[in-house]
């Protein structure tokens, strides 16, 4: 582990120990309540898994306002260092899990997130030949979370314990670095 990702691991634990908690069965039965309500109002699985990915993508876009704000983390330098932060201090400070960055394609735009502890999954069984995406809301949340500081990206399930895989992997690919209006007029004037 580098120096900067222990560093963010630390932080991750700091924030974590401030960070109000609530009572994680709980938390997994709202959440289990919540996909099985689609199921029912979907009847399509790709529907479910879509719209799980959706409601992720709008918490993302309000949770890293308070992430920016109670993590104390400035700029990211790369991508490279902003999967480290989401690894080892967004993971933590939202779910107490500590997630590894691996994979890295050869230009650094693509990595993913290995998740061996995700508390999403408590509690749950997949019927089989489903392909439902249980977690799919972290996709939408790390998507809707990095479009807010200008990156584009997809993030996806490649692998996922509760389909009988040994790691939950969330692959996110950098699509572009967008630039606001703001630095637009700045360019031009």
């Amino acid at each position: 582990m580098s120096a900067s990702s222990k560093s963010h691991a630390r932080i991750g634990e700091q924030v974590w120990a401030k960070m109000p908690k609530i009572n994680a069965e709980f938390f997994c039965l709202t959440y289990g309540t919540m996909v099985v309500q689609l199921m029912k109002d979907f009847e399509d699985v790709r529907e479910v898994n879509k719209k799980l990915e959706s409601m992720g993508h709008g918490i993302g876009m309000r949770l890293i306002d308070e992430f920016l704000a109670k993590s104390g983390i400035n700029n990211c330098h790369d991508f490279s260092e902003t999967c480290d932060v989401i690894a080892k201090v967004a993971f933590k400070m939202f779910l107490g899990v500590g997630v590894d960055v691996a994979n890295w394609n050869a230009d650094k735009t693509a990595c993913s997130l290995l998740l061996y502890d995700n508390p999403l999954n408590d509690f749950v069984e997949i019927p089989p030949n489903t392909n439902l995406l249980y977690s799919n809301i972290l996709c939408g949340v790390i998507r809707g979370a990095l479009e807010m500081i200008m990156m584009k990206v997809d993030a996806f399930f490649v692998r996922d314990v509760l389909r009988g895989d040994d790691v939950n992997e969330i692959r996110v690919e950098l699509k572009e670095r967008m630039v606001s209006e703001m630095d637009d007029q700045y360019k031009e004037g």
